[in-house]
């Protein structure tokens, strides 16, 4: 099985604000697994947050190139333990590996990648669009700009996010979640709840840094005026049983669990538990998106509009249109290249 690396940097159609920080332009890094004329695709974002470079990623797949024959007879679920070990556990680098064994293994057998695990598409959630941080007046511009959305996510962390939701709210009566991106206290998360909740916000997620204190994360909890959902606390399997009786439900990133097959798992467990469920995405193409929304039969929230926060794009493959996400005509994810489109977005290729 042969391994081609795009590494690709991808236009923003706004400059994208959260609490940590800003972009304009997204650094991207696909992996495509070519083997009997049949294309995977998985994609993964750099990171600085969190360490990963195109480098240390890079670095990571060359690694297990010599192993990926394994995955022509045998599933990405039976492998993944084994290319997480080789690869020293990436779990950014794995992700995009195995997304894209998904998706290769899904065209083989010329099904969907959902079906492929027995799941039934059946009332998938409608995708949130979310709203940088910015000025009120360009966060109005923003939310006027992509009208007909069910659901807005809005980033906060600032000294004014009440009154910058109380503005919002004026401009429509879409349901509106919250993502603090780890930037309020646990005293600032109770009261501002109750506010929120009169301005008909659905949640609130990861207001506190995972950091915190276990006593104040089991404070908003339990005094919230809304449910809170845990993102930067729920990375790995073993943070969904960590996040019983802390959070509501918890909010799960394929580039931070080590891809589809972990993301399958930390769902069901997370169900199992009565914890609600979301996948969420980074900004990111079709790619990434026509990954992760394989597992939308799993969820009650989907926040999976990555690709249209681009300004352009050269992958294609799941669609998000106002919030509905449309199947792609493709077996396995859905993902594709247009390769003629390429070189407008290649920083350096890696076969």
């Amino acid at each position: 099985m042969k391994m081609t690396l795009h590494r690709l940097h991808l236009p923003l159609a706004h400059e994208f604000t959260i609490a940590r920080g800003s972009i304009s332009i997204q650094p991207s890094l696909i992996v495509e697994l070519e083997h009997d004329g049949i294309h995977g695709f998985g994609e993964v974002t750099e990171n600085a947050f969190y360490g990963h470079t195109f480098a240390s990623m890079t670095a990571s797949l060359k690694s297990v190139e010599s192993s990926l024959d394994e995955y022509i007879d045998r599933s990405p679920i039976d492998l993944w333990p084994t290319m997480k070990a080789r690869m020293n556990d990436d779990m950014f680098a794995l992700s995009a590996l195995d997304m894209a064994a998904h998706d290769w293994r899904g065209k083989r057998l010329e099904i969907p990648t959902w079906q492929d695990w027995g799941l039934s598409w059946n009332d998938a959630p409608d995708s949130s669009y979310t709203i940088g941080i910015d000025t009120i007046d360009n966060m109005v511009a923003k939310l006027d700009e992509q009208p007909g959305w069910s659901i807005y996510k809005i980033k906060l962390g600032t000294a004014n996010d009440l009154e910058i939701m109380t503005e919002l709210r004026r401009h429509t009566e879409a349901i509106f979640r919250v993502d603090a991106n780890c930037g309020w206290t646990a005293e600032q998360t109770i009261t501002n709840s109750k506010t929120l909740a009169d301005l008909g916000v659905e949640f609130i997620e990861q207001p506190l840094p995972n950091t915190a204190d276990v006593a104040d994360k089991r404070k908003v909890f339990e005094n919230s005026a809304l449910p809170v959902v845990a993102d930067e606390d729920c990375q790995v399997t073993a943070d969904v049983a960590k996040c019983d009786g802390l959070f509501h439900g918890v909010n799960v990133k394929i580039c931070k669990c080590g891809g589809l097959t972990p993301a399958l798992s930390m769902l069901k467990d997370a169900r199992r538990r009565g914890l609600k469920t979301m996948v969420g995405c980074m900004v990111e193409s079709s790619t990434g998106i026509s990954g992760a929304a394989q597992l939308l039969p799993l969820l009650d929230y989907a926040d999976l509009d990555g690709a249209v926060l681009l300004k352009d794009e050269p992958s294609t493959g799941v669609s998000v249109v106002q919030g509905q996400v449309k199947a792609a005509a493709e077996f396995g994810t859905g993902a594709g290249l247009q390769r003629e489109r390429l070189a407008d977005f290649l920083v350096a290729t890696a076969d």
